[in-house]
C-alpha cells in the first residue's frame, strides 16, 4: 500500500486528483444515457413547443464549363446541354459548397417532434424492445465474444501471449512487449491481465526494472488499444456505429468494418517505434537510477523465473491451435480468392445486396463475414487448445466456457440497452438532423481547415476519456453528432471514426477511471511496495503525451497524402 507520508494533503491536490474526483462523481455510463434520454425528450418538449427548425443541407459539387480551344462552350451530343466538370482548387482537391437539400424531408426544414406529447410517449414505450433488439453493435459483439471469449477462457490466448514473449531476444523485449500489447486487443481485454505480470518478470529476469516492464505492455494495450494489425471485434462495433450516425446525412451511406484497417496496421508499427523510444528515453532512465525497492533494478533470483515457465501439455496445445489457426485462415483466403467459392467478390453479389459497399464497383463478401469469421477463427483453436490441456472434456466444458465469456459481457448488454433507446429517442426527435445540419452549417460557414476539426476531435476525445473509460458509450454519444456534422464538410464517417480511435487511447493510460489500472497498480505494487496512483500516472504520462504528438502527425500526414484509411475507408465525403 502506498506510504501515507507520500500522500499529498487534500490543501495540494494536483490536476490529476482533481480529474479522479470529478471523474469519482460521475455515474455509471449506463445510467449516462438514461439521463441522456431524458434530457432529450425534455429538449424534444421545449423544441417543439418553440417551434425549432433547421433547413436540411448538403454538399454540391462546383462545376465549371468545359471550353474548346477558342473558347466557347462544348455542347453535349445527347443532351444539349453545355458540358461541365468539377472545379478543383490548386491543390487539385474538388471544390464543394453547402446548398438546400430538396431530396430530404420533402424539401421542408426539420421540427422537433415532441416526446413528451401522447405520440411521443406511446412511441418511447412501444419501441424500448425493437430499439435494444435492433441496436447495431450488440449482436456483432456477442457474436464476436463467444468465439474470442471461449479462447481466452480456455487459456489459449494467454498462453500464446507468453510463449511469445519468451522466445524474444533480449535486445527486443521492449518493442516486443508494446507490440504484443497492441495486438492483444484481438483478446479484447485479455492483454491487461495475462501480460503485465509476464512483463515484469521477464525484465526482472534479465536485470532490469520490473515497473518498466509494466509501464511498456501497458502502454502496448492501453494506449495502442484502437490499432492492431487485423480487423478485430471493435472494428464492426465502431462501424455499425458511425453507419448509424451517417444514415442522418445520407440514408444510405454504410461504413464498412475494414475501413480504417490500412491505417491501424501503420499505426501498430508506428506505436510499436515509439513506445520503444518513450521507454528508452524516459521511462527506463528514470528507473534505472531507482533502488530495487522504488523499482529499479535489483538481481536477477531464479525463482523469477518459475511464472514463466509453460508447462509441456500447454505447449502441445499451443502448437496444435496455432496448426488449426494456420488452417483456418488458408480456407478462409481460399475461399476468398478461389473464383465461384462462397467468399469470392463478384458483381453479382452487389446486386443481390445492393448499398453495403457505398461506392465500390466490387463486393468483397468477406468484409460482411467479418464477425463470423473472427468468431470461427478463435472457437477452433480455442476448442483444440482446451480439449489438448484437459480444460474442455466434453461439450457441456465449451457451452460453460462460452457462458462465462457471455456473462463478462453483462455489462455490454445492460449498456447497450439504454444507448439504444438514447439514439432512437434522439433520432425519433428529429434533434439529431437539426443538430447535425446546424453545427454542420456552422463548421463550413468558419472556414476552418478539416485538418483543424480533426486534430480538435481527437483532443477532445482524449479529454472525455479521463471521465467516461468506455470506449463503446462514448462513440454512442459522439457518433450521432460528430459524424453527420463532420460529412456537411467534406470529413467522410470513416476518418471521423478513425480520429475518434487515436483519441481513445491514448489517455487510456492515465484515466483513474481504467477499471484495469487498479490490477496494474497491484502488479507494480509487488515489486515498489510504495508505488501508488501517482507512481503509476506519472510513468505513463509520457507515453499518453509523445503518442498523441506521433498518432495525430501519422494521420495529419495520411490526410495529406490522401490514402484511403481502409478498404471503402475513404477521407472525404461526396456526394452521391
Amino acid at each position: 500500500m502506498p506510504d501515507p507520508a507520500q500522500t499529498p494533503p487534500a490543501h495540494r491536490r494536483g490536476p490529476l486528483d482533481l480529474v479522479e474526483w470529478v471523474g469519482n462523481k460521475l455515474p455509471d455510463p449506463a445510467l449516462l444515457f438514461v439521463i441522456g434520454a431524458a434530457v432529450v425528450m425534455l429538449l424534444s418538449a421545449i423544441g417543439a413547443s418553440a417551434g425549432w427548425a433547421v433547413q436540411p443541407m448538403k454538399l454540391e459539387v462546383i462545376t465549371e464549363p468545359v471550353l474548346d480551344s477558342a473558347g466557347q462552350p462544348l455542347i453535349d451530343a445527347e443532351t444539349g446541354q453545355p458540358q461541365t466538370r468539377p472545379l478543383h482548387d490548386a491543390d487539385g482537391h474538388q471544390q464543394t459548397r453547402l446548398v438546400e437539400d430538396l431530396s430530404r424531408n420533402g424539401g421542408q426544414p426539420f421540427t422537433a417532434r415532441s416526446l413528451l406529447s401522447p405520440d411521443g410517449l406511446y412511441y418511447a414505450l412501444s419501441s424500448m424492445v425493437d430499439n435494444f433488439v435492433n441496436f447495431p453493435p450488440l449482436g456483432v459483439v456477442l457474436v464476436g465474444m463467444l468465439g474470442i471469449g471461449l479462447a481466452e477462457k480456455s487459456g489459449f490466448v494467454g498462453t500464446a501471449l507468453k510463449a511469445a514473449m519468451l522466445v524474444v531476444p533480449k535486445q527486443l523485449l521492449t518493442p516486443t512487449m508494446v507490440f504484443l500489447g497492441i495486438m492483444s486487443s484481438l483478446g479484447t481485454d485479455a492483454g491487461y491481465i495475462v501480460l503485465p505480470p509476464v512483463a515484469a518478470a521477464l525484465y526482472k529476469s534479465v536485470g532490469r526494472s520490473p515497473l518498466a516492464g509494466i509501464a511498456a505492455v501497458f502502454a502496448g494495450v492501453a494506449a495502442g488499444f484502437n490499432a492492431n494489425l487485423f480487423v478485430t471485434s471493435l472494428d464492426p462495433l465502431l462501424s455499425n456505429l458511425s453507419t448509424a450516425g451517417a444514415q442522418s446525412v445520407d440514408p444510405e451511406y454504410t461504413v464498412s468494418a475494414t475501413a480504417n484497417w490500412w491505417f491501424m496496421a501503420v499505426s501498430t508499427i508506428v506505436i510499436t517505434l515509439t513506445g520503444w523510444a518513450v521507454s528508452s528515453w524516459f521511462v527506463e532512465r528514470r528507473f534505472a537510477s531507482k533502488p530495487a525497492a522504488e523499482g529499479g533494478p535489483s538481481p536477477v533470483d531464479a525463482s523469477d523465473l518459475v511464472s514463466q515457465r509453460i508447462a509441456r501439455k500447454e505447449w502441445r496445445g499451443l502448437w496444435l491451435a496455432s496448426a488449426v489457426v494456420v488452417l483456418a485462415t488458408g480456407v478462409v483466403v481460399a475461399c476468398t480468392l478461389i473464383p465461384g467459392w462462397p467468399l469470392d467478390k463478384g458483381r453479382g453479389a452487389m446486386e443481390a445486396m445492393p448499398g453495403l459497399v457505398r461506392g465500390a464497383d466490387h463486393f468483397d463478401r468477406w468484409v460482411e463475414a467479418i464477425v463470423p469469421l473472427l468468431f470461427i477463427l478463435f472457437i477452433l483453436p480455442g476448442l483444440v487448445y482446451g480439449m489438448t490441456t484437459g480444460v474442455i472434456r466434453k461439450g457441456a466444458d465449451a457451452a460453460r466456457l462460452m457462458v462465462e465469456s457471455m456473462a463478462g459481457m453483462a455489462p455490454i448488454i445492460v449498456l447497450s440497452f439504454f444507448a439504444a433507446q438514447f439514439i432512437e429517442y434522439f433520432k425519433y426527435s428529429n434533434l439529431d438532423k437539426m443538430l447535425a445540419y446546424s453545427g454542420g452549417t456552422a463548421l463550413a460557414e468558419s472556414g476552418l481547415d478539416p485538418m483543424a476539426l480533426i486534430v480538435a476531435f481527437i483532443l477532445l476525445t482524449a479529454v472525455f476519456n479521463l471521465f467516461i473509460g468506455s470506449m463503446s458509450a462514448k462513440y454512442a454519444m459522439f457518433a450521432p453528432i460528430f459524424v453527420p456534422m463532420f460529412m456537411l464538410v467534406g470529413i467522410s464517417p470513416e476518418l471521423t471514426q478513425c480520429s475518434y480511435r487515436i483519441g481513445d487511447s491514448v489517455s487510456n493510460v492515465i484515466t483513474p477511471l481504467n477499471a484495469y489500472l487498479v490490477i496494474i497498480l497491484v502488479v507494480m505494487q509487488k515489486y515498489a511496495p510504495r508505488a501508488g496512483m501517482g507512481t503509476l500516472i506519472s510513468t505513463m504520462l509520457p507515453y499518453t503525451l509523445v503518442f498523441t504528438v506521433v498518432w495525430v502527425a501519422l494521420l495529419l500526414v495520411w490526410m495529406w497524402l490522401g490514402v484511403e484509411l481502409g478498404p471503402d475507408g475513404p477521407l472525404h465525403y461526396l456526394p452521391a
